[in-house]
């Protein structure tokens, strides 16, 4: 029974995939249940191998894969067979019975390679487990069903010009998803299908690389190269999959610059001053970025004098630009020639070099108007000081170059010259004083000198002509500052009174030297002593000066040694003072000095008088101010006339009861008489106020009322004059229709009413009243 099972499952899913179904243990007495030697068989378990099932097989039925089977399964129908776990029941049934297990549809391996299920023998009477539950796995077998694709595609590489054959460009990776491991449907070769000669792919592992030398940008800057993968190991029958590759070029510096003519010719005007852009020269490199860059230099000495050239901002073109002025008249045009160069070099490639090329260049220079030229750049005139008008300063020249006869005329920039001290010939261009001039007030003149063309007055040019006033001897000495000083009366003989120091404002290349004297003899009081150096000492004498009450007045004579020799006289003022044991002035006479202790007398009693003013003026102040403000408050208390007085106080309006009592308004027959008596004086201000009597019944008549009202008001001396406007809320009385108010104002008097007066009687005015009120209505006319 064993072996025919084997065979069964051999048959139907290959070897090894069947299963062993072993009954429990049990004991045996006899054939028939008589005495007998008991037997006992051992326990078999569940044996199970793998079970296969080939992908994407699809059939009209049901497809058998397996059998179950016991040996306790004898075939009288009491076994079942279950089957739980992955797909049972779905995608794999059981034949309880039999045993037998059918995969109903079609499997794909990439989506799920195996199964794991559970399988077990019960009793169909009482479904109590035969044998223990045993786990077996159903494996999908693969084929070939997935082609190969490049999840990483389209691809992108760039390789470098030049690159030499077998350089590495990119490595491309297709991916299979069938089973590697089981045949070749997950072998892959690769090839290239559009590319070559130029590239080329490794057939193992996908690296692309090149497959011919020294590929040129300049010629072509990209390739497109098609890879093909194909599985089962690239032959016939398998399947394959495509993906595109961009390679592109990348630039190396392979190429030297090159002019693109070998003369350039340019044209310039004279006048163009230094820095005028001249030209451009661009030799031409076909390479990119910094392999294309260039310096440019001028190879001649000559044309590097007059002209230079620089690189633009993009490092392509040359820039030629003046260097410094051209003159027609002198040099009418330039030859020189131009190198370019690149100014990265790579040395892998300098066999293609040399990385430079020259090109010749001639520059012309256009005549053009030019103005009148100075014979100097600037002038440099002098002058003596103290000259007459008219006197001869200096010349200027200057002449037309492109035609040196046509006449100049000669003018000072006014704003040059605002004091007007020069003047110049228009013909000659000489330059006169027309005021003397002070060199210490003044010692450089900077004129602006105008050179105009007669026939074009357009061509101006100028010059800056420096004036040097030229220093005489034209200052006498005189002292640096007054000199008023004191002596104690207690001083040694010989002792140092003053440094007296002179002054000469004139220019010191001049012998402005000074010599100092004072008075000479035996009965001078001081002594001067010259210090040879623009100063002298003033000393006391061994004899002491007789005191005296008026200070001592040294004259002091000054002189020069100029040519011609000025001299001048000055006074040194000295006072005899008593001075402290320190040295400090305690007294002078005839008058007190400023001491450190304190002010003298006259200071003092200048204070003191400046103080007593101050304060009678301030009394004098406060006085006026307090007169006026009492003129002030009679005017306004006591003033009779009509006033304008201003209130902060806001009215409470028509609904604002509290302000004022209307009541007696309402009610005209509760207002007070007059108050006898004479009338309150209105011109000055009342000192007591009577008190308020409360006012009796008046008149009923509103006009007696506003009499009355009015002449309480007047009589008042507590109030100011001043009218008011009232509210009044009594209609009045004496109208022959009567109230009009809801009120009912029947009589004020409160009496009966009164006969009505017919309503037709009122006249037309009143028809459609009467209307209203039910009267008749007239008859029409």
């Amino acid at each position: 029974m064993w072996g025919l099972v084997r065979l069964l499952l051999a048959w139907l899913g290959g070897w090894g995939c069947m299963g062993r179904l072993a009954a429990p243990a049990q004991a045996w007495a006899g054939s028939r249940g008589g005495p007998g030697p008991v037997l006992l068989r051992n326990r078999r378990s569940w044996v199970w191998n793998q079970f296969f099932v080939i992908e994407e097989y699809a059939g009209p039925e049901p497809v058998l894969i397996g059998k179950l089977h016991s040996d306790v399964d004898r075939g009288e129908g009491r076994t079942k067979y279950l089957l739980t776990g992955e797909g049972a029941g779905t995608v794999f049934v059981i034949d309880e019975a039999t045993g037998n297990i059918h995969v109903t549809k079609s499997l794909d391996r990439e989506e799920k390679a195996q199964y794991v299920l559970l399988a077990q023998a019960v009793d169909r009477a009482s479904n109590r487990p035969l044998e223990p539950p045993s786990e077996f796995i159903i494996k999908v077998q693969d084929i070939n069903d997935n082609p190969p694709i490049f999840p990483l595609g389209p691809y992108h590489a760039t390789v470098p010009e030049m690159s030499n054959v077998g350089t590495s460009v990119i490595q491309v990776t297709a991916h299979d998803a069938d089973d590697p491991s089981y045949g070749n449907s997950a072998k892959l070769v690769y090839t290239v299908l559009d590319g070559l000669p130029f590239f080329s792919v490794d057939p193992q592992t996908g690296v692309v690389r090149t497959a011919v030398p020294n590929m040129d940008r300049e010629t072509q800057e990209e390739f497109l190269v098609v890879i093909q993968a194909k599985d089962m190991g690239g032959h016939m029958g398998g399947l394959s999959g495509s993906t595109t590759v961009t390679v592109t070029l990348s630039d190396v510096n392979d190429n030297p610059p090159k002019f693109p003519q070998s003369l350039y010719q340019f044209s310039v005007v004279e006048t163009a001053g230094p820095g005028t852009l001249v030209g451009r020269l661009r030799a031409q490199d076909p390479d990119l970025g910094d392999n294309a860059l260039m310096a440019y230099s001028i190879l001649d000495g000559e044309g590097s004098e007059a002209f230079s050239i620089s690189t633009d901002s993009q490092g392509r073109d040359g820039l030629l630009a003046v260097r410094k002025p051209l003159d027609f008249e002198t040099r009418r045009s330039y030859s020189f020639r131009v190198e370019a160069t690149n100014t990265l070099i790579d040395p892998a490639y300098l066999r293609r070099g040399p990385f430079k090329d020259v090109a010749s260049v001639r520059v012309a220079v256009q005549d053009a108007p030019e103005p009148p030229a100075f014979t100097q750049a600037a002038y440099h005139l002098a002058v003596p000081e103290n000259k007459a008008p008219g006197t001869l300063v200096g010349q200027v020249s200057a002449a037309d170059l492109d035609s040196p006869a046509s006449p100049i005329r000669y003018s000072i920039l006014p704003h040059s010259d605002p004091e007007r001290c020069f003047s110049i010939e228009p013909e000659a261009g000489t330059l006169r004083t027309v005021v003397p001039l002070d060199r210490e007030a003044r010692v450089w003149h900077n004129l602006t000198v105008l050179a105009t063309e007669l026939d074009s007055s357009t061509q101006v040019s100028r010059v800056q002509v420096a004036i040097q006033i030229l220093d005489e001897n034209d200052n006498a000495p005189q002292l640096a500052e007054p000199y008023d000083t004191f002596v104690c009366d207690s001083a040694a003989p010989g002792q140092l009174i003053q440094i007296i120091r002179a002054l000469d404002r004139d220019e010191v290349g001049n012998s402005s030297r000074v010599s100092l004297q004072g008075p000479l003899g035996p009965d001078a009081n001081f002594t001067v002593r010259d210090n040879q150096d623009g100063s002298a000492s003033l000393l006391l004498p061994s004899r002491p000066a007789p005191p005296r009450q008026a200070p001592y007045l040294i004259p002091i004579e000054l002189w020069d040694w100029g040519q011609p020799a000025l001299s001048s006289t000055a006074t040194v003022t000295i006072s005899v003072c008593r001075c402290r044991p320190d040295g400090s002035v305690a007294s002078c006479r005839p008058e007190a000095q400023l001491s450190p202790t304190g002010l003298s007398t006259g200071a003092l009693l200048a204070i003191v008088t400046c103080v007593g003013t101050l304060l009678a003026l301030v009394v004098l102040f406060a006085a006026l101010r307090r007169q006026k403000q009492e003129a002030l408050m009679v005017l306004e208390e006591e003033d009779v006339r009509e006033n304008i007085i201003t209130y902060d106080d806001e009215g409470g309006g028509e609904e604002d009861t509290e302000a004022f009592d209307i009541s007696a308004l309402q009610n005209p027959d509760g207002a007070a008489p007059p108050n006898p008596g004479p009338p309150a004086r209105r011109d000055v201000l009342p000192r007591a106020r009577a008190p308020r009597q409360p006012r009796p019944p008046g008149p009923a008549d509103v006009a007696q009322l506003l009499a009355l009202r009015l002449r309480e008001a007047d009589d008042d001396p507590s109030v100011p004059p001043y009218d008011s406007v009232q509210v009044y809320g009594y209609e009045g009385r004496g109208s022959s229709c009567g109230s009009l108010s809801s009120l009912g104002s029947c009589s004020e008097a409160g009496g009966a009413l009164g006969p009505a007066e017919p309503l037709d009687d009122w006249g037309p005015l009143f028809r459609t009243l009467a209307e209203l009120y039910g009267a008749k209505e007239p008859p029409a006319p």
